[in-house]
């Protein structure tokens, strides 16, 4: 039993990975810009394909195709910045909040319809050499993907929190995210700074697909429920908490991994249990004070 409970722990935390890295991206945008962007897991969708079609028409290994999916989606949230949500910055809170949800779910539609025209509704799975092996330690295995998604979720969220805490760019982040008006009288490029940190949490959003596509499966239809999973860690961590966000995601993996072994196929559940939970007693989040 005890190695079962042991299994059902790594297992939890290599999915929490994912559910984490999905989130960061989402609490960055949040943070800086005040805005929900609902079509963050479409990024996600999108780098999925490109880690697939690197593999599988170049043979380029998922992991190492990590980097140009990256570029690839970091561009296009440049593009979807420019286009759509920079019209909506200048706007007061509720009322941005309000129109980026509004653009958001829009996208999930136009992603939608695009994505089945391109790559139809079957399943795609990235499958490399080592995919299915693992090494075993104390009687517990270790999955080469999944060990190796956690990896690379560490290091993004490692070279992300350097990023906005060592860098002249994360010091300007994070004065935006205060105020952005007296950060713009500081002198700081607002536009720029805002366009940045979106592309860069598109980017981070499509390094979690190539994984998911590694370990699990993609559809073009898994956008919207990423989204939510990612929502959910968000709120779990605190609205606009980088940091706390990507252990959130542990966390909410760990606790479906354990709660399958007692409801089994109810664990879709449990997320949202702990979501309203959050809501309804600590509202600000797990790592965020009052």
């Amino acid at each position: 039993m005890i190695d079962i409970i042991v299994q059902t722990l790594v297992s939890g935390i290599f999915t929490g990975a994912l559910y984490g890295l999905a989130a960061v991206g989402l609490s960055l945008v949040f943070g800086v810009m005040r805005i929900l962007n609902v079509a963050h897991g479409e990024l996600l969708m999108v780098g999925g394909y490109v880690g697939f079609y690197l593999f599988t028409l170049y043979g380029i290994d998922p992991f190492l195709g990590l980097p140009l999916a990256a570029i690839a989606v970091f561009l296009i949230g440049m593009v979807l910045y420019k286009l759509l949500f920079s019209r909506t910055i200048k706007f007061h809170e509720e009322l941005k909040l309000k129109n980026s949800l509004l653009i958001g779910f829009g996208l999930v539609l136009i992603f939608h319809q695009v994505g089945h025209l391109l790559f139809t509704t079957d399943e795609r799975a990235i499958a490399p050499f080592y995919a299915g092996s693992a090494f075993e330690v104390l009687g517990t295995r270790f999955a080469y993907i999944p060990l190796g998604g956690l990896i690379v979720a560490l290091v993004v969220v490692l070279a992300l929190h350097l990023l906005l805490s060592k860098t002249y760019f994360g010091k300007s982040v994070r004065a935006t995210a205060q105020d952005w008006e007296a950060a713009s009288l500081m002198g700081i490029n607002i536009d720029r700074t805002y366009l940045l940190s979106f592309a860069l949490a598109a980017a981070i959003a499509a390094i979690a697909g190539p994984l998911l596509a590694a370990s699990q499966a993609i559809t073009p239809c898994i956008g919207l429920p990423w989204t939510m999973k990612a929502l959910i860690v968000v709120v779990l961590a605190g609205m606009g908490r980088v940091g706390g966000a990507f252990f959130a995601g542990l966390l909410l993996g760990v606790v479906e991994s354990v709660s399958a072994i007692f409801i089994g196929p109810y664990v879709m559940v449990v997320g949202l249990v702990m979501f309203l939970l959050i809501m309804m007693f600590r509202p600000q989040g797990l790592f965020q004070r009052r």
